[in-house]
């Protein structure tokens, strides 16, 4: 088959695509799905480089991506609820960079998703909803969202607004009146943002929601009087030294499996956006990567095996 492979840590240039890998076979409890697209992830590039190994341990030659929508083509010893030919998205186990993959988390795709749109969903929505979940927030609180334009913060954006939730939310000029078609109030990010989101929400915000990790603890911490416990970022690396909570990684399969089959079916009825930046061919892996760690994608890269 066809995969993209890696066999050291560093920059794209690792990456090789190769053809004539081994397709996997199916394990206790796992399917195989045949990959129709790939969504890219800034973990990818992380885990290349080898920054993530304490989340995601690597095993040389490693395939990269985590997640996937495509059609189950075979199945393991004691998987139920599923058939060969079933549409799913979710996350595989032995890298979504491939036109096969095993997994043995994924839920039904529903018939109006586009395979683009659905490869895009697992990552971003598991984040978002973990995280909501994480800080608490409910109808009526006002949360700061650092890099709201983003994919995952684009996607929590919509989730929290939905739920009643005011969101204050960080992004550069030219994303403003993207945000405020999802229901968010557009601040600035950089020096002054501090005032800007006093004057955005002068009644004050009750948690912050950091999916950028630009130098946002500790305007968020200044922000909420010095309190840290409704905090949570996924992207600073300095969490720690703040005393923030960061939080990488999926919890409770069961759960994600109920939140990601919500938020397909939101998606399929056009309730839940996701703006797609870019789809490109596996082959192209490299320069897929190249874009997500730029940061200059407005949207989600997808590659198409």
């Amino acid at each position: 088959m066809e995969a993209i492979v890696y066999e050291e840590f560093g920059g794209p240039d690792v990456l090789r695509h190769e053809t004539g890998i081994e397709v996997p076979e199916p394990g206790r409890g796992e399917v195989r799905v045949k990959v129709a697209a790939v969504g890219v992830n800034p973990v990818d590039h992380k885990r290349r480089y080898g920054w993530v190994e304490e989340f995601y341990p690597t095993t040389f030659p490693a395939v990269p991506g985590l997640e996937f929508a495509g059609t189950v083509d075979a199945l393991g010893p004691g998987v139920t609820g599923v058939e060969v030919g079933d549409e799913v998205l979710g996350w595989t186990k032995t890298g979504a960079y491939a036109q096969y993959a095993l997994a043995d988390l994924f839920v039904p795709k529903p018939a109006g998703l586009s395979w683009e749109q659905a490869a895009s969903l697992p990552v971003a929505g598991e984040t978002a909803q973990r995280v909501l979940d994480l800080l608490g927030v409910t109808s009526g609180e006002t949360l700061l969202l650092h890099g709201a334009a983003g994919v995952v913060g684009s996607v929590a954006v919509q989730l929290a607004v939905a739920a009643g939730v005011t969101v204050i939310g960080t992004a550069s000029e030219p994303n403003h009146a993207y945000l405020r078609s999802l229901g968010a109030i557009p601040v600035t990010y950089g020096e002054g943002l501090a005032d800007r989101v006093r004057a955005a929400a002068p009644q004050g915000v009750d948690a912050v929601f950091d999916a950028a990790g630009h130098d946002t603890l500790s305007v968020s911490i200044e922000l909420l009087g010095g309190a840290k416990e409704r905090i949570v970022t996924i992207a600073a690396t300095d969490a720690e030294e703040h005393g923030i909570v960061f939080s990488g990684v999926i919890e409770g399969p069961d759960q994600v499996r109920d939140w990601i089959t919500s938020q397909a079916r939101l998606a399929a009825e056009g309730r839940l956006q996701v703006r797609l930046a870019e789809t490109l061919p596996l082959k192209e892996a490299s320069r897929a990567q190249e874009l997500s760690e730029s940061g200059h994608a407005r949207g989600k890269l997808i590659l198409l095996p």
